[in-house]
Parts: structure tokens; sequence; C-alpha cells
């Protein structure tokens, strides 16, 4: 089984911070890769231990994004592909999905493409859903896990709010998947670090894959962000003092007086 991971490199969000003008703070900012990717790389090479096959990965992103695929690849994935290009600057979620889909049509064929469900960064959920649409193959959103692989088809557990639902997919497809509660991360070993310099390495310009360049970049990027700024910081709230019966009575009479209960 040919398996692909799309991947992104994020900054370290217990790091991020906000200049006077909102305007993300980037310099000294650590950039690690994307949690709900490092999951699906891990999925991936689990369905690989169990199916056989072969796990390649891919970003669309500046040259210092290296490191992140780099870590897929000490993790254990066979092969990674870099597009990086000027071209592709200031890329909104739909740019990026139309040049992802066309560097996956370039690059081969594949029976299973897998995603973070969202990036720790914009936290859109479009990367998954748009590369499937722009591919024409079946998708499936908060994975959970991989159930079970058989012939053409494969069978994921998705989340819902109150629940989870079994379904069944048709390959090839996509799947969005998301880390499951107190999933542990697994940590690159000294010798898969040492592996990964020497395991395919592929870069790709804007000139390498065929499509529309109009709609790569900006040009191509209906969306424009135009000031990025913390949430606002909560109030502590009103502190009830006194032994647990008063506290209680105290609250109560707050939440009346609110209207909240009758």
């Amino acid at each position: 089984m040919k398996i692909l991971v799309l991947v992104k490199q994020v900054p370290d969000t217990s790091e991020v911070k906000f200049n006077e003008n909102g305007v993300m703070i980037r310099e000294g900012l650590q950039s690690i890769l994307n949690m709900f990717d490092q999951f699906a790389v891990e999925e991936a090479l689990r369905i690989r231990e169990k199916y056989g096959g072969e796990v390649s990965v891919m970003t669309l992103a500046p040259e210092q994004a290296k490191s992140a695929l780099q870590k897929c690849l000490a993790l254990g994935a066979d092969k990674a592909y870099h597009i990086s290009d000027r071209a592709f600057g200031g890329s909104d979620t739909l740019a990026t999905s139309y040049a992802l889909s066309l560097a996956i049509k370039k690059v081969g064929d594949f029976d299973l493409i897998m995603a973070g469900n969202q990036a720790t960064d914009g936290d859109t959920g479009h990367i998954g859903p748009q590369v499937a649409q722009f591919l024409g193959i079946p998708h499936v959103s908060y994975v959970e896990k991989i159930e079970n692989v058989e012939g053409d088809k494969v069978l994921v557990k998705s989340l819902l709010e109150d629940g989870y639902r079994m379904i069944e997919v048709k390959l090839p497809a996509l799947l969005a998947c998301i880390p499951p509660p107190n999933f542990e991360y697994s940590n690159p070993s000294m010798m898969g670090i040492v592996k990964a310099k020497n395991k395919p390495y592929v870069w790709l310009k804007a000139d390498d894959i065929d499509g529309d360049k109009s709609r790569f970049g900006l040009n191509g990027s209906p969306t424009r962000v135009m000031k990025m700024y913390p949430p606002p910081k909560r109030s502590r709230g009103e502190v009830f003092t006194g032994n647990y019966n008063e506290a209680v009575k105290k609250i109560i009479d707050v939440l009346k007086e609110k209207k909240v209960i009758s």
C-alpha cells in the first residue's frame, strides 16, 4: 500500500506572541511539526507495519520546513516531497490545496492520503477536504483510528460531537486525522535520525508541477488575513468565600438574579 501524509510546520503555540499592532512576532520563534500531522504519520506507519507498503510525506512550505519533514523520516517515513517556491508565497488554504493536489498527481498514484485534521496555527481544517475535492476522491474528517484495510476499502472510526461513527470508504481516499485523548507522541530514535539523512528527499518548484500558475500563491488566494491577535484574557470572575453551603447558596442567588435559573 502506498500512503502519502500531508504535513505542515507550525509555530510552537506555547511561545506565540504578538506586537502592539496584533502582528505575530516570528523572530526567534521555534517551529515544530503540527501535532495532528504527526499523529497521521504515526498512524500511517502503523498501517505500513500491519499491511506492508511505503509511507511518503509531503509539505508545501519555505525551505526551513525541512526540519519537519526530516522528523517524519526519522520517525520511519520512507520518502519526503518538499514543494517550495516563491510563487507559492501568500497562499491561502485554497491555493495551497490546489498546488498540493497537482504535486500529488505529479509524483504518483497513492492508495491512501492522510493529513492532520487541522493545523494548530490556522486551525481551519480546510486542507484535507479541499485536496480530496481537487483529486476527485472521497474523504473522511475527524478520523481517530483506521480499524481495518481490506482490498480497496478502509474502515475508519470518525469522531462526532456526541460519539463516533464507523465509516467504510473506497480507496483511493483521503483521511483527515485527529489524535485520540492521551495519545503519546513518539520521539525519533538516534538510529532513525541517522537513517533519515539517507532517505529520498525530493524538492519540487512551481515549474515542476503542471497547472494554472495564476492559481498559485497570493494571486490564487481569495482569502486575505488582515490581522492576527490573541483572544482577550478572561476575567477571574466573582469569587465566593465561606463554607461549602454558604458558597452554594450565594452561587444559586447570583444565578437566579441573572435569570439563568428560576
